[in-house]
């Protein structure tokens, strides 16, 4: 397949996660005869992310708006998904509709592998799960797979653990952690059960156990985190051709005790987005606290929170005091479901200041059989952002993506169909690229 002649790139989404997607495939545009269409609800943020950069337009965009959609995506090549998840079906059939080319960083969800034999009927380029997570992960981890199956070794065990936190400069709360992405999907983390495969073993872990069973992740002059299980790791042994393994794991990072604190909204029920509560106006968080705990006559909020919690100790017990709970703070929203009401309290604690800079940390455990013995790997990246704008999420989500899109339409990824970056011809020039911007894997390795 030939590069496209007419190249008009529409980005859908200025969110936070697009500022170095929208910077990396804008410069790529004077010198290359390409266009690059950015559409949002809002305009000016649209205006302001693309800095009037040449060959670049902004656009509104009401992505509900299935006529004005559809004109927009027609005047495309290619199109980027930066929407919320639930929206990439929608677009992606679009596209196909239209003939066009689909680009987006988040899960390829079942929708879109329904899509597969018209996008390869019609010979389009479907591309998901081009970001950090999942992305960067598959791209590192398929490298050291293949290196291994080349020299006729076989993968015994495979962990991966990746977070996005705050960087060291910039933890200055007991949580360590603030928003760098999606505020909802923190507060929803580890919903449903988890399912992960260890020494043969299958695994379950439901919801309410999620966040006891942790593993403790050790990076260089970084120190401990906790990493718990994502919900389905078990369907990766496909995706990586490791369907014999014995271990195979993948997980999230928080920093060692941001587990235990927060394990503390989900026994209680805090985290619990099945009903609405209607609390009284001017209600506050002790009171909120409150109504999931037993009535007692003379026990304060504190002490009948330490009875239902046994294994309260006190550095668990500052994090919750930290956020408000044991005083007299008002509830940003009293109306909602648990989780919303808890979301509307940490979007103003765990909100990212201008100078904050945040930090991704990613880890690859492999155990590897060789005919020296078994050999161990730990293959470990540290990336951190600049400010608020220009995110350690938003450079490891957007510039993978970027990249993709930029070498797909200079024809040196020559592919139809639909794909995640698991082959060498997607992921290998991706991660040199990635090189020159500081992302990079340490390797360790030992028998």
């Amino acid at each position: 397949m030939t590069a496209i002649s007419t190249q008009t790139i529409l980005i859908l989404g200025a969110g936070k996660s697009s500022s170095y997607l929208i910077d990396y495939l804008a410069d790529t545009c004077e010198n290359n005869n390409r266009e690059l269409i950015l559409a949002d609800l809002n305009l000016e943020l649209a205006k302001s992310k693309l800095k009037g950069k040449p060959c670049t337009k902004a656009q509104s965009l009401d992505i509900d708006n299935e006529k004005d959609r559809l004109a927009l995506i027609e005047k495309a090549d290619l199109v980027i998904s930066m929407l919320p998840a639930f929206m990439h079906p929608i677009v992606a059939k679009d596209c196909l509709k239209l003939g066009k080319h689909f680009f987006s960083a988040s899960y390829e969800s079942e929708e879109l592998r329904e899509l597969k034999p018209e996008i390869e009927a019609k010979s389009l380029f479907f591309l998901n799960e081009c970001g950090l997570d999942p992305g960067i992960d598959h791209m590192s981890a398929m490298k050291i797979i293949h290196e291994a199956k080349s020299k006729g070794d076989e993968i015994l065990s495979f962990k991966s653990y990746c977070g996005g936190l705050l960087a060291p400069i910039s933890e200055d709360n007991p949580w360590k952690y603030k928003f760098t992405w999606n505020p909802r999907n923190v507060v929803l983390a580890g919903k449903g059960t988890s399912q992960y495969i260890e020494k043969g073993d299958l695994k379950y872990v439901p919801y309410h156990q999620v966040f006891k069973r942790t593993e403790t992740i050790h990076f260089d002059r970084l120190g401990d985190f906790d990493g718990y299980p994502n919900r389905d790791s078990l369907s990766y042994r496909k995706v990586y051709g490791l369907e014999n393994i014995q271990t195979m794991l993948r997980g999230t990072l928080r920093r060692a005790g941001y587990c235990k604190a927060w394990d503390v909204f989900v026994q209680l029920g805090l985290t619990d987005d099945s009903f609405r509560m209607n609390l009284p106006s001017g209600s506050t968080l002790k009171q909120f606290l409150n109504s999931f705990l037993p009535y007692h006559e003379s026990l304060s909020v504190e002490e009948k929170l330490a009875e239902a919690i046994p294994d309260m100790d006190f550095p668990t017990f500052e994090k919750i005091q930290w956020l408000g709970f044991f005083g007299n703070r008002k509830l940003p929203k009293t109306t909602g479901s648990p989780a919303e009401i808890l979301q509307s309290i940490l979007e103003e604690d765990w909100k990212l200041y201008p100078e904050d800079k945040d930090m991704i940390v990613m880890q690859h455990l492999f155990e590897v059989q060789t005919k020296d013995g078994i050999k161990k790997i730990n293959s470990s990246l540290v990336a951190f952002g600049e400010d608020a704008t220009y995110t350690a999420m938003a450079k490891t989500v957007g510039l993978p993506l970027a990249i993709s899109v930029d070498l797909f339409l200079e024809g040196k990824i020559k592919l139809t169909g639909l794909h995640v970056p698991v082959i060498p011809e997607i992921y290998e020039p991706i991660l040199e690229k990635l090189e020159e911007f500081g992302i990079r894997f340490i390797e360790k390795a030992q028998l």
